[in-house]
């Protein structure tokens, strides 16, 4: 016996040194410990959380960048990465339709804020406007005009990965235009420093566990379980709502692809542990690019469709915005009729394209919301700021997994999906790539068995 309970302590102790996994696991459960037994002190580490989150920002910029040149100069059709960037537009409308109608048909059904009788004149939309800090989000015009660098190095220094999506495919399409005889060693150059990226990446990753200890005890510390209570159904009915989406989202993967999101999920549990513990997707968007290369997408596909989904396809964002509506209606007694819902579902899916990299977007989309409609005093927003926070798990999980999906329908669409590598990384048949040791196979025309491709 006691022998056994020495191999178990140390196969314990073994986990706990070589799983990323594990270790964030335990950090989450010690955040909400530490936040719950002394708040004061939990409210306090959130800098532990900023830190690692600024540490991932400032090296996505120059990986999206590599990754899209390489991509576009290996794929050497320009022509075919057009296709597969309006392909995923595509895509990203129709999930972000279907993620705003099934929250507006949750919201009608269970009705979270029924009942509550909240008095509008008693709310204090000062408490909105320093959330937002007095910010709007942009028009289309001023959108797509804010994704057209006007400075090569102001694209990277501001972290606008919309800028540096149109800088990469311009470097590329020059790269292809040129070929290999003029410029032989840029590319190389381009591949070498990818591979540097993604070692920093994994130097960056051993604090993961830290960050998450700081953020979960941040979040328990200064709002406190309370909050479960008080917003309880409202919570309940938003991630009962991202879990059906997600429910449909793997039927769709399932369908196109014959891939299994449960798969993926558990493929990537660690990176999406990592992110519902910052509450931030951007942290594990290295991470996420280089498992689904590993999984058999083609590095053009991976390169434009998931940094573009940062942007355009914010699933869990917009069942959060479509219930929160009909919650804010609901709960200071307003019915809305069917065209005002109608009219909810055209807005928000103007709003929320726009949503990437502005603070407080969420009130700032659910005020233009509320003023579109014109019975919903912006006042009113105010009711969601106990709860906003809480919701950043289901928001950042559904939007994650929602883009994951995007580049594996957008992959197969366009051919560009060894779906043979795919499913036995996802069976655990090869080993999943990690940053710093050798990489797997990439997917390439003779890899893919015919029919299969």
């Amino acid at each position: 016996m006691p022998h056994t309970t020495g191999t178990l302590v140390r196969r314990a102790g073994r986990l706990l040194r070589t799983s990323l996994f594990v270790q964030v696991l335990l950090a989450l459960l010690l955040g909400v410990l530490v936040g719950r037994l002394w708040p004061q002190a939990g409210a306090s580490l959130q800098p532990l959380g900023d830190g690692f989150v600024r540490l991932i920002k400032a090296v996505i910029a120059p990986l999206v960048f590599c990754v899209v040149v390489a991509g576009i100069t290996k794929a050497g059709d320009l022509k075919s990465f057009g296709r597969i960037g309006v392909k995923a537009l595509i895509w990203f409308e129709v999930a972000t339709s279907v993620a705003l109608v099934v929250g507006l048909l949750a919201g009608n059904v269970f009705a979270p804020g029924a009942g509550m009788h909240v008095d509008p004149a008693a709310l204090d939309k000062s408490a909105v406007d320093a959330e937002t800090g007095g910010g709007k989000l942009p028009s289309a015009v001023q959108f797509i005009l804010e994704a057209l660098p006007n400075s090569a190095v102001g694209a990277f220094a501001v972290n606008s990965l919309l800028q540096v999506l149109v800088l990469a495919c311009l470097v590329g399409a020059a790269l292809l235009h040129l070929g290999q005889r003029k410029v032989p060693q840029l590319l190389p150059l381009i591949e070498q420093a990818q591979d540097v990226v993604f070692t920093i990446v994994g130097y960056i990753m051993k604090l993961a566990p830290l960050a998450v200890f700081g953020a979960t005890a941040h979040l328990v510390g200064r709002y406190g379980l309370g909050a479960m209570s008080t917003y309880g159904k409202l919570i309940a009915v938003c991630y009962g709502v991202a879990l059906a989406f997600l429910m449909l989202l793997g039927c769709a993967l399932k369908a196109v692809t014959g891939l299994s999101l449960w798969k993926f999920v558990r493929y990537t549990r660690e990176e999406l542990l990592l992110a519902l513990g910052t509450g931030s997707s951007e942290t594990v968007m290295p991470r996420m690019m280089q498992k689904l290369r590993a999984a058999g997408c083609r590095d053009d596909a991976v390169g434009l469709v998931l940094p573009t989904g940062y942007s355009f396809n914010l699933d869990g964002a917009s069942i959060y915005l479509s219930v929160g509506t009909l919650f804010i209606a609901q709960a200071i007694g307003v019915q809305l009729s069917l065209g005002q819902q109608i009219t909810v579902v055209l807005v928000l899916m103007l709003t929320s394209k726009g949503m990437a990299g502005v603070p407080g977007s969420a009130f700032l989309a659910l005020s233009a919301t509320a003023s579109a409609l014109g019975v919903v005093p912006a006042a009113a927003v105010a009711l969601l700021l106990g709860v906003d926070r809480i919701m950043d798990s289901m928001r950042v999980a559904t939007n994650l997994l929602g883009n994951c999906v995007a580049v594996f329908a957008v992959s197969r669409w366009e051919g560009a999906l060894d779906r043979v590598t795919a499913r036995k990384v996802l069976n655990g048949e090869l080993p999943a790539v990690r940053t710093g040791e050798e990489k797997a196979p990439e997917a390439d025309s003779a890899s893919v068995v015919p029919g299969e491709k």
